[in-house]
């Protein structure tokens, strides 16, 4: 059954993503953004010299997947680990703004908070600046996060782990125990895995990778429709997961559930955006600016919707569905943009045309 077939039951489950608890455990990390005008190279190299004009400070990493989840109505809580400097203090700012539950967020002094800095000149990006910590966290830091999401788990309707390979989900045994104590607590937990592990999630619902991950995780190239049918077939297992999706960019995304006989693959819908809308919701359907295929940006809006959807009551591909529009309605990470139930409802109804 095609979107356009399925946009009746899609519409209706707009009004039960409102009001659901979800819980992100991950790699909390504060997006920065500096921009102006470059109008001249530098006389020491040959480099534009960007006059400055403005900085933004957006959610990102697994603090953007929460900041989607609260521009969708839910009820979110954020748990991770920060530093004791001024990035952390902007960014428990930033998801004090957007409505997001910040008990879990554990402060270790021995880390700095992950910055992802952005220079940006006349809607172009320059240069990124990263500033982080990849050593795994402590034992007793892991034991402060996993004491903060016990008290939660009984009022969450469910769980998303979103691991950026910053040191949070490091711990076979610490993933082993949140899964166990949500399975206990009849949470279901979604997942966005790095390249770094392939079995700690056995037992989640659904987890989400792209293209790119799974054919690393699988050693071998993914081109045609029965290339992705053998993966999707071939992970599943081995994660020991309910599902799998595989993000495919400007071609959508193949999902298997273990319920099926063969995958389904959705085409993706895109509009064209530029940088001049960094951090806004939805897209400028009449912009002229670079088609933009961000999987990793795109991942966290499928990942949240998704989750979302399935935790309200939606059948695993509808559930898709919706995320796969919602992905095309925030195309690429620029800014972690977020998308809220009007936007998907718009997203929706353009499919009628």
């Amino acid at each position: 059954m095609t979107e356009r077939e399925s946009l009746p039951r899609l519409k209706r489950l707009l009004p039960k993503l409102k009001g659901c608890s979800i819980g992100v455990l991950g790699d909390l990390m504060l997006d920065r953004y500096l921009s102006g005008d470059a109008l001249k190279l530098s006389p020491e190299v040959p480099v534009p010299v960007v006059e400055f004009k403005e900085q933004k400070e957006f959610l990102g990493g697994a603090a953007n997947v929460a900041a989607n989840l609260a521009a969708l109505d839910a009820k979110v809580e954020a748990f991770g680990v920060t530093g004791a400097d001024e990035p952390a203090r902007s960014l428990r700012t930033c998801l004090r703004r957007a409505g997001i539950a910040a008990k879990g967020v554990v402060v270790d002094k021995s880390r700095i908070t992950t910055v992802k800095m952005r220079v940006i000149a006349k809607q172009h990006q320059i240069v990124r600046i990263d500033s982080e910590k990849r050593d795994p966290v402590s034992s007793a830091i892991e034991g402060k996060l996993f004491s903060e999401l016990l008290k939660s788990l009984p009022h969450l309707d469910g769980l998303i782990l979103s691991d950026y390979d910053k040191g949070v989900l490091i711990s076979d045994a610490f993933i082993e125990r949140v899964l166990g104590a949500a399975h206990r607590a009849k949470v279901p937990v979604f997942v966005k895995p790095k390249t770094t592990r392939l079995y700690a999630y056995r037992g989640a619902r659904v987890i989400a990778c792209n293209k790119k991950e799974a054919e690393f995780f699988l050693t071998r190239q993914l081109s045609d429709e029965e290339s992705f049918d053998a993966a999707l077939r071939d992970l599943l297992p081995r994660f020991g997961c309910g599902a799998m999706i595989i993000t495919r960019g400007d071609k959508g995304m193949s999902i298997l559930d273990e319920s099926w006989r063969r995958h389904i693959t959705i085409p993706a819908t895109s509009f064209e955006v530029t940088y001049a809308r960094v951090g806004q919701r939805g897209v400028e359907r009449g912009s002229l600016g670079r088609q933009v295929f961000d999987v990793t940006g795109a991942g966290d809006t499928v990942l949240s919707v998704l989750s979302l959807a399935v935790a309200a009551g939606a059948p695993v591909l509808d559930a898709a569905m919706l995320a796969n529009i919602a992905a095309g309605e925030v195309v690429g990470k620029l800014g972690t943009a977020t998308i809220s139930i009007s936007d998907l409802a718009a997203g929706l109804d353009s499919l009628r045309r």
